[in-house]
């Protein structure tokens, strides 16, 4: 068996479902895993930027690199699925991603990353394939992971380990939309107080101007002109700015150099900071 090092973002954030994930991966992949618990008030941007800056960490190496497998599951906040969103899968470069069919956090690997299609799957259809083939599972047992509600710890890992290992997993094209939100909103707020929008600096209109852009201040109730600048070095001490961060393909983040963004202007994950006018 083939041991690859397993990055898990996830919104079962809790210690006991961390710790039954974090056992069933190492148990699989033969290493201990990286499981990251995305909570907060809007999981999907997080884990939409979380993503995107996972994969584009794989970049700018110089040389080979090793596989990774990345497993997402964030489940769409609509309440559409009798037992959850299916799963899916696709590649980048040698990389396997395996993620809920969430395209609000697929959406920046379209418009980025150049993703066009995912490969859907059926639990019941891939489990009955794999106890055909290759995988010694009773009935009863593919009977309760296919009715269980934790799918994320009973039946993504199992897939996983079977795509890494090159089985027919039977799967669906399925085209990857691309939304057009017009708001512009907080994704990630990070250690320092940065919040990290989840636009390019550069879509920002205004952006380039010297009058700087409206920002919404839910601390004060009311919109706060704040000027641009390439790098946070460039922002004065003490004061805000929106500058190209670290994050995306130059996504904007609102900083407050030796502050914290978030607290000057009350923003958390997910609030509204710009509307981006057609």
């Amino acid at each position: 068996m083939t041991r690859l090092p397993v990055v898990a973002l996830t919104d079962c954030a809790d210690p006991n479902a961390l710790a039954r994930q974090s056992a069933r991966i190492a148990t699989l992949f033969g290493a201990t895993p990286t499981v990251l618990p995305l909570g907060g008030p809007d999981p999907e941007g997080a884990a939409a930027l979380t993503l995107l800056d996972l994969l584009r960490s794989t970049d700018l190496i110089g040389g080979p690199t090793q596989p990774v497998v990345v497993l997402v599951n964030i489940a769409p906040r609509d309440g559409h699925w009798p037992n959850g969103v299916p799963f899916c899968y696709f590649r980048h470069g040698d990389h396997l991603v395996i993620s809920t069919l969430n395209h609000r956090v697929l959406a920046p690997l379209v418009t980025y990353l150049g993703l066009t299609e995912v490969q859907v799957t059926d639990v019941r259809e891939v489990l009955e394939a794999a106890a055909a083939g290759w995988a010694e599972l009773a009935p009863a047992e593919v009977e309760e992971m296919v009715r269980t509600q934790f799918r994320s710890l009973w039946y993504v890992p199992l897939l996983a380990r079977w795509l890494a290992d090159g089985r027919p997993v039977p799967a669906r094209p399925t085209a990857v939309r691309e939304p057009a939100p017009q708001e512009v909103r907080v994704a990630v707020v990070d250690n320092f107080g940065n919040c990290k929008l989840d636009r390019p600096a550069a879509d920002l209109p205004g952006y380039d101007g010297a009058e700087g852009l409206s920002v919404h201040s839910r601390r004060e109730g009311r919109t706060v002109r704040v000027r641009c600048y390439d790098r946070l070095p460039d922002v004065p001490f003490g004061e805000p700015g929106i500058t190209v961060g670290s994050s995306g393909i130059g996504f904007a983040e609102l900083v407050v150099r030796g502050g914290s963004a978030a607290d000057l202007f009350g923003l958390r994950q997910g609030d509204q900071v710009f509307h981006l006018t057609s």
